[in-house]
């Protein structure tokens, strides 16, 4: 199975693509991004292995991410649900949603606007449950996590940094 392609009233969501490793490498090395997500930026061939799986989620579990731009074709991010298979304590046990979005379209409302698209998909496949983890300095993500109605079940040491697990 690929990624189907989400439309909203702003956005394309469409599964990653090769073509995609610029954007996200350039997200990805931005220290508003990985600030808040590890606190290291990613190198190119991180990102490459991260689109690589974005890709293959899909086939092994039916599910998985989107690259998301606005439709003029401006890159905007990555988001969607994954299986991470992280090294938390104890572990996540629900398929992981996960956003991040490029510095220059933070606060435009984009991430809550995909991410109704994304849930509703879910609910469409019987994906009724979901967790996330947020570091919990960043505001804008909880607040974003409890418009969409997660709540907080625990934190969690996750590479050595505190995290807050989130369910929905």
């Amino acid at each position: 199975m690929t990624a189907p392609t989400l439309r909203t009233d702003r956005l394309t969501l469409a599964a990653h693509h090769p073509d995609d490793l610029d954007d996200l490498a350039a997200m990805w090395a931005h220290p508003a991004v990985y600030g808040m997500i590890g606190g290291t930026a990613r190198s190119r061939e991180e990102v490459w292995i991260r689109l690589l799986r974005s890709i293959g989620q899909w086939q092994a579990f039916g599910y998985g991410s989107w690259v998301v731009r606005d439709h003029a074709g401006g890159f905007v991010g990555e988001l969607g649900l994954i299986e991470a298979r992280r090294a938390i304590d104890p572990p996540l046990t629900l398929p992981e949603m996960g956003w991040t979005l490029a510095p220059h379209v933070h606060g435009r409302g984009y991430a809550h606007e995909a991410l109704v698209a994304v849930l509703g998909w879910a609910a469409v496949h019987d994906i009724a449950r979901t967790t996330c983890i947020i570091d919990p300095a960043n505001a804008p993500s909880l607040k974003l996590a409890a418009k969409l109605g997660y709540k907080q079940v625990r934190e969690a040491l996750y590479n050595d940094r505190p995290t807050l697990v989130l369910e929905r």
